[in-house]
């Protein structure tokens, strides 16, 4: 496959730059530190070798990052599931989904789509803002990740947007890629979940025909990731306090580098992806002359409504929401037993928290409304 020259700074590495990439991998400390930590006892020299067998991304993928994913997942969570019966095993599809976790988001589905028998993983946007160390560039570009360019002037911004969404369509149409991206840049912190409309305008700047015909091209999968228990749902209580306290807070370098690696290693209870249909179907239903703005206010609303719709609740989201309204309108959906869990859980969250003017009632009530947000949305859809 002949990628275009225009793509080179946004792709993923394609199996011909892999050997090159590996060799500088192999040369840097600091991959080689997080090798010695990931695969403790086994020598450079062997994870190399078998780095090395790794033909394509999926390869790498299938021999490195499938098998942590795995292990992982034994310690962190009770288990995760893909429900997916709307979809063909055959078609290509853009999954865009919730955000609650950098990395295992994409990370987890990767894993779920090869369980269920699709036929590749997917390529995974990833905004540069997390990629200031190049060696980690490196290594999500192996992992199937292309890049989106964040903080430009307005007239690049543009320029970036259009050739991401010439990217997103050239993958989809000739690569015959999945393709994964948030419905929003960045999390969405108090997990009231919406599609940015401005993701879905920076979709149609690339393929051809109208706009429902560019939207059409990627074939979109609105897709639920609830999570029973996020670990980063104290990092972010953390930055809305930051937020309301100190007038023009922004995170720090190593804000992300933590929310990362808290999400990663961090006990997640259950966890569940629900794909819905491919809203294809949808975008031909709506009216040929529907004006511009209207086409992404709707399609906008139509994709969070099959993801609120799709949630996996727990008694965990039941709980938070009838801790909030001071009320047990939902107690048939818990026992004692589950607040008793949760309640505890709550508590020793709330103690990682290190603040100097620490608002504990503020705080709690953030990662209240973190986990009651899923079940308002889900309820509104029924």
């Amino acid at each position: 496959m002949i990628v275009p020259e225009k793509f080179n700074e946004i792709k993923p590495w394609g199996p011909e730059e892999l050997p090159e990439v590996y060799d500088r991998l192999l040369q840097n400390e600091q991959f080689k530190k997080v090798l010695a930590f990931l695969f403790p006892g086994v020598p450079l020299e062997a994870i190399a070798g078998k780095l090395k067998t790794c033909k394509t991304n999926l390869e790498f993928q299938k021999a490195f990052v499938y098998d942590f994913i795995k292990k992982l997942m034994l310690k962190a969570s009770t288990g995760f599931e893909l429900q997916d019966e709307e979809l063909d095993r055959q078609g290509c599809y853009t999954f865009i989904s919730n955000h609650r976790d950098i990395v295992m988001d994409s990370g987890l589905l990767d894993v779920l789509l090869v369980d269920n028998g699709f036929a590749t993983t997917c390529e995974i946007a990833i905004g540069d803002n997390l990629l200031s160390l190049p060696w980690v560039k490196d290594l999500v570009r192996v992992n199937k990740a292309f890049i989106v360019q964040r903080g430009l002037p307005m007239r690049q911004m543009l320029a970036a947007s259009k050739l991401l969404s010439d990217y997103m369509h050239f993958a989809i149409k000739e690569k015959k890629e999945h393709l994964w991206i948030a419905q929003r840049e960045g999390r969405s912190k108090d997990s009231d979940d919406r599609t940015q409309e401005a993701i879905l305008k920076m979709m149609t700047m690339g393929g051809e025909g109208s706009i429902i015909d560019r939207l059409l091209e990627l074939h979109i999968v609105p897709t639920s990731i609830s999570y029973e228990y996020d670990p980063c749902d104290y990092l972010k209580a953390k930055e809305f306090q930051q937020k309301r306290d100190i007038e023009g807070w922004k995170k720090g370098p190593n804000d992300d580098v933590v929310s990362m690696q808290t999400g990663i290693m961090g006990y997640k209870g259950h966890v569940h992806y629900h794909c819905a249909a491919c809203i294809d179907d949808f975008l031909r239903s709506l009216p040929a002359d529907m004006p511009k703005a209207d086409i992404y206010r709707v399609v906008a609303e139509h994709i969070d409504l099959q993801i609120h719709k799709n949630y996996r609740l727990y008694p965990s989201n039941y709980i938070a929401l009838d801790e909030l309204n001071g009320n047990t309108a939902h107690a048939d959906k818990y026992t004692a037993e589950d607040k008793a869990v949760f309640d505890k859980y709550i508590a020793g969250q709330l103690a990682k928290i290190d603040l100097e003017n620490k608002d504990e009632a503020f705080l709690r009530e953030r990662i209240l409304t973190m986990y009651a947000n899923p079940a308002i949305n889900k309820m509104k859809t029924l």
